[in-house]
């Protein structure tokens, strides 16, 4: 088993993600078998429990686990369903030693970070590769070198390569900034991350400059003389018009050949075809369509972080481009809806060809996305909700048609005379508990979907092969089919505590409510829609975790033709 371990200097969020998955992609385009993997520098044993806007999306594998949002990109790029072996933290860690300890397994030594960490780390690393049946094993190191939390994760790198030299390769992500004061790319930055690496006995293999614009040939010299690599292995990645054109830009530099030579890989001769023709309907997407996103998590301070929804995002994108569209996304701060009147509401979302309203939990900004769903319902907008924006919206519906007055969420308002939202039964207990962390409902989940409802020709038209990762089972979880007759199954990935109550059903439906989406047995609602809209679709699941540029997720791509056709 081959490793290559992708580090960062500088400064977070410079690309290594982006940059792992590229690597990935272009490796599995010469045939060879690859996983990818996270390691995140945090104590918590997952990302479930952190600040979508300090820490951007959570993501969700098959699985159940909650990871950071770089695993997205390695689905995305490399178009493989990750485990939860492709996602580590420290906590996760620190966890298995003491559990060890606990056990008696390291029969009575001392156990100590330095002689014990480590070994742990690389065993996962091991694990993941195995998992996948890997030829070579990418894993990320979160954060920068430098940082107290991940030096016993570079002290892992130094053992595994001062043990298998040749099967190890690290390549280091650096930032090069642009003062406007001077007006050139300083690379003294990136050097001293350089040196940071040297003082932990690590030499890179490979150093990858990110910066605004191309590194030309003097910063690539100077760059060589400070760290002892190379120039041919000094490879730079500028900023592009989509991240999607990355491994082109890195391939064009010869970087998958210098890893193939490097680890001594048997590669065979294939091609980026299928990307390529994605990138050209990328180009040719000049019609550009306004799409409102109603969150609560992308503000902070002066500044909008589209990272808290990122997979949202990128699933706009696949599915605008499949249609030679560009969607243009208008970030609006549900809160800043709230209070305001019919008629003002019109003003802020007039514009708008289409609304999102993606994931959220509690009580802030809830009024704001209700409204958002009222406007979009009245005025025949396509709207999207996912989980959260699907109960927003039944809740919306359940006021205004239903005749519901004071219906919610019980997650909202737990004195609420209509509870149409209630927390799962199985959850009760939980919060009583406050066990929060990896308690709520995750990972793919059945969904019989009810014949002839937009949901199910969204699905028949654009569904694919079963191949398609919204039909891969679950392994874990699901060991016997279900009996659904003609129905279309599918399974798709969740991320909740709280579910339509089915006490309303009934009501609802009376008043134009489908149900277009539930669970085998009947007894979870996970998909809505209304009659007399050109299209309005709500999921308990998040199709956004699916949708990859070469299979754009059928709901995304019903979506925005909806909207074309309007």
């Amino acid at each position: 088993m081959k490793f290559i371990i992708i580090s960062g200097g500088v400064l977070s969020g410079l690309g290594k993600g982006v940059t792992a998955a590229s690597i990935g992609l272009l490796l599995k385009s010469r045939g060879i078998k690859v996983t990818a993997m996270k390691c995140d520098m945090y104590l918590n044993i997952d990302a479930g429990t952190m600040n979508p806007v300090e820490h951007g999306e959570v993501f969700v594998t098959h699985d159940g686990v909650e990871t950071d949002q770089d695993l997205g990109h390695y689905e995305r790029f490399i178009g493989e369903t990750l485990t939860r072996e492709n996602y580590l933290t420290n906590g996760q860690v620190y966890k298995i030693v003491l559990d060890k300890e606990r056990a008696l397994e390291y029969g009575g030594k001392c156990v100590e970070p330095y002689h014990h960490i480590p070994p742990e780390i690389i065993n996962r690393w091991f694990e993941a590769g195995k998992k996948h049946k890997a030829e070579v094993v990418i894993v990320e190191l979160g954060g920068t070198v430098g940082e107290y939390e991940g030096l016993l994760f570079f002290e892992a790198v130094r053992r595994l390569k001062l043990k298998n030299p040749n099967d190890v390769l690290l390549v280091h992500v650096g930032y090069l900034p642009v003062p406007p004061s001077i007006g050139e790319l300083k690379s003294k930055p990136l050097q001293q991350s350089i040196q940071l690496l040297n003082g932990l006995g690590l030499i890179p293999d490979i150093i990858v400059g990110r910066a605004e614009k191309e590194i030309d040939m003097k910063r690539r010299e100077k760059i060589a003389l400070a760290s002892g690599v190379s120039v041919d292995n000094i490879v730079s990645n500028p900023d592009v018009e989509t991240i999607y054109k990355v491994p082109l830009v890195l391939k064009a530099q010869n970087l998958d050949e210098k890893i193939i030579r490097k680890l001594q890989l048997k590669a065979k001769r294939k091609d980026l075809l299928e990307w390529k023709n994605m990138l050209e309907k990328f180009k040719k997407s000049k019609k550009v369509i306004k799409i409102g996103m109603i969150g609560k998590y992308q503000k902070t301070g002066d500044y909008i972080l589209g990272d808290s929804y990122v997979c949202v995002v990128e699933a706009l994108k696949h599915a605008g481009w499949y249609h030679l569209v560009n969607p243009k996304i208008n970030w609006i701060d549900s809160e800043s809806l709230e209070g305001l009147t019919d008629s003002q509401i019109k003003d802020h979302l007039g514009e708008l060809e289409a609304i999102i309203v993606p994931q959220g939990w509690g009580r802030r900004g809830v009024e704001g996305k209700i409204k958002a769903a009222k406007y979009a319902r009245e005025n025949k907008i396509p709207y999207l909700g996912l989980c959260f924006g699907m109960q927003m919206a039944s809740i919306e519906f359940g006021r205004n048609v239903v005749g519901l007055k004071k219906a919610n969420s019980s997650e909202v308002d737990s004195s609420t005379p209509y509870p149409v939202i209630h927390i799962m039964p199985n959850q009760r207990e939980y919060l009583s508990k406050k066990q929060y962390g990896g308690t709520i409902r995750l990972g793919a989940w059945p969904c019989v979907i009810k014949k002839d409802t937009l949901l199910d020709k969204a699905y028949k038209k654009y569904g694919g092969g079963k191949s398609n990762p919204w039909y891969q089972e679950n392994p874990l979880e699901f060991k016997s089919k279900f009996k659904v007759n003609s129905n279309l199954l599918i399974y798709e990935r969740h991320r909740h505590r709280y579910e339509f109550n089915n006490k309303y059903k009934e009501k609802y439906e009376k008043s134009g409510f489908i149900f277009s989406g539930t669970s085998p047995d009947g007894k979870l609602v996970e998909a809505i829609e209304l009659t007399d809209h050109p299209f309005f679709i709500g999921t308990q699941f998040h199709p956004e975790y699916l949708s990859r540029p070469l299979t754009p997720h059928p709901i995304f791509l019903s979506f925005i033709e909806s909207m074309l056709k309007k």
